[in-house]
């Protein structure tokens, strides 16, 4: 059964909340619907319409960042030489950690643990194809697989925020170092 379509004002409204809360949550450590529902141009009646709880909104803000990043995957290779879409992708990757961090914060541990477990094979599914490109031209090694790629990012989890900027794109282009195939 499909889901009924959304008219075209109450789509936007809802695009607009959940960019708005995403943009809040990698700004700032505080999560306030209301300022969210006026940020975003909409009352709180529309906001509590499309996300009856502050959960709903933080879930939805993660799922979303995640099916951002795992369909930029196949767009980079389309693009890009392997290697330098992985790179393109890891741009991404330190994006996304940033907003899952605010995200995983916020929401009550059950939560948290329910969208991780769902976002790790799509996840899992995009590095699987970022390597396979990279290893099938020779410039990634072909000793690696999503598992130990997805291990090594995880330390973005453990980045103070203070040094995020400094730090999280410089660690993923080690990372990348790393998984280049030498001669």
């Amino acid at each position: 059964m499909n889901a009924p379509r959304r008219r075209s004002d109450a789509a936007e409204n809802r695009a607009r909340i959940i960019e708005t809360a995403r943009t809040v949550i990698a700004n700032s450590d505080e999560l306030r619907l209301n300022a969210i529902a006026k940020q975003a141009g909409v009352g709180q009646g529309t906001l509590y319409r499309h996300f009856p709880t502050r959960d709903d909104l933080l879930a939805e803000v993660y799922r979303n960042d995640v099916e951002q990043l795992v369909a930029a995957a196949p767009a980079f290779l389309a693009e890009h030489e392997p290697l330098k879409a992985l790179a393109c992708w890891f741009n991404r990757v330190a994006d996304y950690a940033r907003i899952k961090r605010g995200v995983f914060a916020a929401v009550e541990t059950a939560v948290w643990r329910d969208l991780s477990a769902h976002s790790l094979g799509p996840i899992g599914d995009a590095v699987t194809m970022l390597l396979a490109a990279g290893k099938a031209d020779g410039t990634i090694r072909a000793d690696v697989d999503a598992r130990d790629v997805i291990l090594l990012i995880g330390y973005l989890s453990r980045l103070d925020e203070t040094e995020w900027d400094t730090r999280a794109r410089h660690l993923l282009s080690i990372v990348l170092d790393g998984l280049r195939r030498r001669e």
